[in-house]
C-alpha cells in the first residue's frame, strides 16, 4: 500500500483519488521555512522539542499518528513515530503536508487515529477550541495527545507581548498550562506531567550567557526562564472518577430479634 492509499483509508476525502493536489494546492510545493528556525535559538528550541517528543512517543503504538500543523521541517517529529503510519496535515497553503484541510472541520474519519501531535498548533489556529473538539472526534478511545506550547508567563511571554507579530514571528497567542489542562479535563482526558524545555533568555545573539542546560530541575526552580512545555494526555472513554452503582442490599431475616453473624455459618461449614 502506497502512502497515498494509506492516507485515503483514514482521511474521509470526497472526490479525491490518487491526486497530488487538495483544494487546488500542490502538496509537493512547500513554502519557505520560518527564518526563526535558522537562528541559533530557533535551532536549539526545535532540538529540545524533538527530544521531548521522541521520548513521549516511545510508548505510543497503533496504526496511525496524525500531526496537525507543520513546525520546522516536515519530518521534525514524524520520524519518531512508532505507529504503522504517520501523516502531517495543515491548513496553510504551500505547507509540505499530506493534506490541506480546515482545522475546525478535519477531513479525517471519526475514531480513526491512535495519536495526535499538536506542535504549537493551538497557538496558530483561529479557534483552538474547535480544533480540540475535532481532535477528540478523530482520536480513538485511549488514544494519546501530545502538545507543544510556549509559556505566556516569564521572559518568553514578555517578548511575545512586546514584539509586533508575536514571538516567534507568526505566533497568534500563547496558552498557559493551567488553561490547557482545564480544556483537556473538560473533554475527559487524563493529563500527565508537564515537561518544560529550552531554558534561557529569548535573545538570539546571546550564546553562552543567554542559555541554560535543558534540565528539568532548572525548569522547576526557574520556570520564568523556560520557553515552553510539553503535555501528554490520554483520551478516557469514561470519567476519571467512576461512580459506583448503588446495588440493592440483601435483607437479612432476624430470629428472636437477632441476626446470625455470617462468620458462624462459615465456621460451621468448615467443621463439616
Amino acid at each position: 500500500m502506497t502512502a497515498q492509499a494509506a492516507l485515503l483509508s483514514t482521511f474521509s476525502l470526497t472526490g479525491q483519488s490518487g491526486c497530488d493536489t487538495v483544494a487546488g494546492v500542490d502538496l509537493h510545493e512547500s513554502r519557505p521555512l520560518n527564518p526563526w528556525f535558522e537562528t541559533p535559538l530557533g535551532r536549539r528550541c526545535l532540538a529540545a522539542e524533538q527530544g521531548l517528543v521522541r521520548r513521549a512517543l516511545e510508548t505510543v503504538f497503533g496504526e496511525q499518528l496524525l500531526q496537525i500543523g507543520g513546525w520546522g521541517p516536515a519530518d521534525s517529529f514524524l520520524r519518531f513515530a512508532r505507529t504503522q503510519r504517520r501523516s502531517l496535515i495543515d491548513w496553510r497553503d504551500g505547507v509540505d503536508a499530506d493534506l490541506i484541510t480546515d482545522p475546525g472541520r478535519l477531513a479525517v474519519a471519526s475514531d480513526s487515529v491512535d495519536a495526535v501531535l499538536l506542535p504549537h498548533t493551538l497557538e496558530l489556529t483561529d479557534s483552538p477550541h474547535a480544533l480540540l473538539r475535532e481532535v477528540d472526534r478523530v482520536l480513538r478511545a485511549d488514544g494519546h495527545l501530545v502538545t507543544l506550547s510556549f509559556k505566556p508567563g516569564g521572559l518568553w511571554g514578555l517578548r511575545h507581548a512586546l514584539s509586533p507579530g508575536g514571538y516567534p514571528a507568526g505566533q497568534r497567542r500563547m496558552i498557559g498550562e493551567r488553561r490547557l489542562r482545564d480544556w483537556l479535563e473538560l473533554l475527559h482526558y487524563e493529563v500527565g506531567r508537564r515537561q518544560r524545555y529550552c531554558h534561557g533568555l529569548p535573545v538570539e545573539r546571546l550564546r553562552r550567557f543567554g542559555r541554560l542546560p535543558d534540565d528539568s530541575t532548572i525548569g522547576n526552580w526557574l520556570p520564568f526562564l523556560s520557553a515552553g512545555f510539553l503535555l501528554k494526555a490520554r483520551k478516557c472513554v469514561h470519567p476519571l472518577t467512576p461512580i459506583r452503582p448503588a446495588w440493592p442490599k440483601p435483607r437479612l431475616k432476624a430470629v428472636g430479634g437477632l441476626v446470625e453473624p455470617s462468620t458462624r455459618t462459615s465456621e460451621s461449614r468448615l467443621r463439616q
